[in-house]
């Protein structure tokens, strides 16, 4: 199969300083001085890197009539450097990566049994599924570990099962986890936060699903993979 290298570059973005988060979905930031509200592209909890003062970018949204004019995409951690927190940036990453690999079909959002996953696809009659996580917490940083997730899932652990119930019938079945950081190469279940989660990755690994970590190279305004596999 041939591949290439998955990448994402942000256009139209501006450096800012992180203020404070508001909820979920948004957060202030100071652009040039003044205080502005934006939006947060990931709902996860983010704490070690959402701190006051903290540099960040952002990418000027293209709709005008938006309640918020600016995106948050990266932010600076010493010692990481910057860190994606793009949450759609990990399926871009992998669809751009699947497309390259020449399945003979690749499908997004594919529903099996009760859940949809990120990805389908087929090769010579062989079915397959790939479900996406991104992660955005260091755990080690000399051997390069990362932590999955950073807040519990309930929808993850169901995806975990779901695979490993589709990789006994016959599914070639893997969970990717796209490290939105640099220097992490490995993914670990996060077991302080929710061992569920990390006992359905263990159950799901001996169902024969494939577990997978991609490491990236992230700019302020780009990431891409550079590590598969």
């Amino acid at each position: 199969m041939s591949t290439s290298t998955p990448m994402i570059q942000y256009e139209n973005t501006v450096p800012g300083i992180f203020v404070r988060r508001l909820n979920r979905f948004a957060a202030e930031v100071r652009i040039d001085g003044k205080t502005e509200q934006i939006h947060v592209k990931n709902t996860g909890r983010l704490r070690e890197l959402l701190v006051p003062e903290a540099r960040v970018m952002l990418q000027k949204a293209s709709d005008s009539k938006r309640k918020t004019a600016y995106d948050l995409i990266s932010v600076y951690k010493p010692g990481l450097a910057w860190v994606n927190i793009d949450s759609l940036a990990p399926n871009e990453l992998m669809k751009q990566l699947l497309i390259s690999q020449n399945y003979d079909v690749v499908k997004p959002e594919y529903t099996y049994g009760a859940s949809r996953f990120d990805f389908y696809m087929e090769s010579q009659g062989e079915k397959y599924l790939t479900e996406v996580k991104g992660c955005t917490l260091a755990a080690d940083l000399e051997h390069g570990v990362g932590l999955f997730p950073d807040a519990p899932t309930k929808r993850g652990v169901k995806h975990l099962k779901e695979l490993a119930a589709a990789s006994k019938e016959g599914y070639h079945c893997q969970i990717a986890f796209v490290i939105q950081m640099n220097e992490i190469h490995t993914v670990e279940p996060n077991d302080d936060t929710q061992p569920e989660f990390g006992q359905a990755l263990a159950d799901a690994a001996k169902a024969g699903v494939r577990v997978v970590c991609y490491g990236c190279h992230v700019e302020a305004d780009s990431i891409r993979i550079t590590v598969s596999g």
